[in-house]
């Protein structure tokens, strides 16, 4: 019957998901492969492992690991230090990661406006989206200057310590802001971390009315970020760009000027893909 539908209307869809696809119970779940991502995941935060210390720290079999890992070997997703006995995150991982950024033109649409950033600024320039509660470093145009940021493209960064993770949050509604606030406590990385959810609100708050975040040592001690949302066609924060540098060149009474070369950059970046910010549309 389902093939003389398909002959009647031959441009019926076909499915991408099954129709239990909701149900993630264990007869939809393949332990083997998700045993296996957890591992190419554990690899991939902390790299540099031996075969005995990861299955120690996963509460795995060394035998497990060991067979897991030489299959994702064989697909190029991790790669074996033979001198140092050690396992890394392979190069197959990094293209599989690329085919990601370029479901949409964000990125590319983000380069020349980052590199102007960074030469009109002198900083680092990056661009960040929200992923599970963190920022999600896409992209970056380094700066020419000896001391600088360093966030590569992969980098995952808490929210509530980052400029660009302050953006992001300052213009989610409230609920949204809750629920990051409940599934995780705020993570104090230095003297300067926003932990009190009262003070991050207020912060959150400032950053909105003002259209730009500030991370002030928030996350590493000595560097500051200055970063803006950029809105879609629908008027969503999908992304932030922000410039972020040393303390010593990104002082307090700097904030002004680069803030103002952060928003253009985001005005920018929000047109060139087709964007407008909710107040642009009211």
């Amino acid at each position: 019957m389902d093939a003389d539908n398909t002959e009647r209307n031959p441009s019926r869809k076909s499915r991408g998901r099954p129709r239990d696809w909701h149900d993630k119970t264990e007869q939809n779940t393949i332990k083997s492969l998700d045993r296996a991502m957890e591992v190419f995941e554990f690899l991939s935060e902390d790299q540099g492992r031996g075969l005995t210390d990861l299955a120690k720290e996963m509460g795995q079999s060394p035998a497990t690991v060991y067979r897991i890992l030489v299959t994702l070997e064989g697909r190029g997703l991790v790669e074996f230090d033979a001198v140092d006995q050690v396992w890394h995150v392979g190069a197959r991982a990094f293209i599989i990661g690329s085919r990601f950024l370029r479901r949409t033109s964000l990125v590319d649409r983000a380069r020349p406006i980052m590199r102007n950033l960074m030469e009109t600024t002198g900083e680092t320039a990056n661009l960040g989206i929200e992923q599970n509660g963190h920022v999600l470093f896409v992209s970056q145009v380094e700066t020419h200057a000896s001391i600088r940021a360093f966030f590569p493209p992969g980098t995952l960064s808490r929210l509530h310590a980052s400029g660009i993770g302050k953006a992001l949050l300052s213009q989610m509604d409230e609920a949204r802001v809750q629920k990051f606030l409940s599934d995780a406590p705020l993570e104090k990385f230095t003297e300067h971390t926003l932990t009190d959810s009262a003070k991050l609100i207020d912060d959150l708050s400032l950053s909105w009315h003002r259209g730009f975040a500030v991370d002030g040592e928030e996350r590493n001690l000595g560097m500051r970020c200055i970063a803006a949302p950029v809105f879609d066609i629908y008027g969503e924060a999908i992304a932030g760009i922000s410039v972020s540098g040393p303390i010593s060149r990104v002082g307090l009474d700097q904030i002004s000027e680069l803030s103002d070369a952060v928003l253009d950059a985001a005005n920018r970046l929000t047109a060139a893909i087709g964007g407008h910010s909710a107040a642009q549309q009211s």
